[in-house]
């Protein structure tokens, strides 16, 4: 019997698409869970990297969510609308805005404490095959961006 042959152009055969659909099938879990919170995907990662580490430069957060000031800013200025955050103006350096939790942004982390065991739960992984998975992912998406960086 002879192999298939697959074409390299096929939907199906595509890295591309399978993380694009698998991160939009991701999304649609997460949005039931983020609505009870009264959060977006967006804003959750936000609060996820202050959580970890409060009072953060614009800059140093859009680099860890990898997101650009142009995005980044308009959902910092919606967050403080919603009283999750406060922006602050450096007194040495007005360029300078620091991000803090407000007492509300806190308090929504002991709330936000089953979202990942639900998404667990949803991905039908164990949290050990999730977090390799995710280590490789993340090992892909790096050497992608060492790639293209030094192009």
């Amino acid at each position: 019997m002879a192999a298939k042959k697959t074409d390299s152009l096929g939907l199906d055969e595509q890295f591309c698409f399978a993380v694009y659909s698998t991160a939009h099938a991701l999304n649609r879990a997460y949005k039931p869970l983020l609505d009870r919170l009264g959060v977006t995907y967006p804003q959750y990662l936000v609060l996820l990297a202050l959580w970890e580490e409060d009072a953060r430069s614009v800059g140093s957060l859009g680099a860890q969510l990898m997101l650009e000031s142009s995005t980044l800013t308009p959902l910092l200025k919606r967050m403080e609308t919603a009283e999750l955050l406060r922006r602050e103006r450096s007194r040495e350096d007005e360029r300078q805005v620091t991000i803090r939790l407000t007492p509300k942004g806190r308090r929504l982390r002991e709330k936000a404490k089953q979202v990942p065991k639900s998404v667990l739960a949803a991905t039908q992984c164990s949290a050990r095959e999730l977090g390799q998975l995710r280590e490789r992912v993340t090992a892909v998406r790096d050497a992608i961006l060492e790639t293209v960086e030094a192009a």
